[in-house]
């Protein structure tokens, strides 16, 4: 595609994310519809920020069918155009639509897409740090696909560097960053998708703090206190000391995920481990029992075809 507004009919607006607003488009000289994505840059002399310059980076280094595509970028007066893959709808929708039922099979169809997306970006070395309904797009074809990009970071297998702690959105925050840890791992995102597939099968959130204390205190509350047989070093973690909480048990899987079937609680335990070394991998979760025992994952066919976005 040809770097120019020109090239573009704008068809409205569709959304506002953090760094500036995205529009629906038409590329003319292809009739493919995108997505616009106009970012303000404050101070030209400084050049891109940082995290759209990340956000870029990993839009390029992942050409996969279950991560958004950047097709092209472009200067705009004070604003950056990245011009991406358009998508009608989002997971997030699917959770509080009541027309289309997010059944069994489609629950594993998406979940497998979204593990598929994540093994992908953990073999090219990124991790996400902000996976979450509202940033797990769906196409047309029913295919879901990871987005929003902002927080990507690029890491190394063997550490020993730094990070924000101040990454993810708060009901699917691994426990090592609401204690503010700086090191960590890629499986930051292994915690915030076993949230996700609970998520879509109970259609309530596993954890749902108002703030990030409540946060912690509710994921303390149901896993019960760390030890360091559970979560080795945890209480070596930055903001492990500045709070403490009454001594609690580990509630039951079974109430934590009623009338959920065995299957599915195993996978979903395995994701959500306070020691992140021991959390399933993407790549191996995909061999779980739960996606081959009945109901089968549903065909893409049988997948439900996103609606449109209202465009403003």
């Amino acid at each position: 595609m040809a770097s120019n507004i020109t090239n573009y009919s704008v068809l409205g607006r569709i959304g506002e994310g953090a760094h500036g607003l995205v529009f629906k488009a038409r590329h003319l000289p292809t009739g493919r519809d995108v997505a616009l994505k106009k970012i303000l840059i404050k101070n030209l002399e400084d050049g891109i920020p940082l995290n759209v310059m990340r956000e870029i980076k990993a839009l390029q280094l992942l050409r996969c069918k279950y991560v958004i595509k950047l097709y092209d970028m472009f200067p705009r007066g004070m604003c950056l155009v990245l011009v991406l893959e358009y998508m009608c709808s989002g997971l997030w929708e699917m959770l509080h639509q009541k027309q289309q039922e997010l059944t069994l099979p489609r629950v594993k169809t998406y979940a497998q897409m979204l593990l598929k997306g994540t093994r992908y970006m953990h073999a090219h070395y990124v991790m996400h740090r902000d996976l979450k309904p509202a940033n797990l797009l769906i196409n047309h074809e029913g295919i879901l696909k990871i987005a929003d990009l902002g927080l990507a970071r690029l890491y190394w297998p063997d550490g020993g560097r730094p990070y924000s702690h101040q990454v993810a959105t708060r009901w699917y925050r691994a426990p090592e960053l609401l204690y503010g840890a700086r090191y960590y791992s890629q499986n930051v995102d292994i915690w915030a998708v076993g949230c996700i597939i609970a998520e879509m099968i109970t259609k309530q959130p596993l954890f749902a703090g108002e703030s990030d204390i409540e946060q912690l205190a509710i994921v303390l509350q149901r896993l019960g206190t760390p030890t360091e047989e559970t979560w080795p070093k945890h209480s070596e973690l930055p903001d492990y000391h500045k709070i403490t909480f009454p001594e609690s048990s580990p509630m039951p899987w079974t109430e934590l995920l009623p009338g959920v079937e065995p299957d599915a609680i195993h996978l979903i335990k395995s994701f959500i481990l306070y020691d992140a070394q021991k959390r399933i991998s993407a790549k191996e979760a995909l061999n779980h029992p739960w996606f081959h025992t009945k109901p089968l994952p549903a065909a893409l066919e049988d997948m439900p075809k996103a609606n449109t976005i209202k465009t403003k």
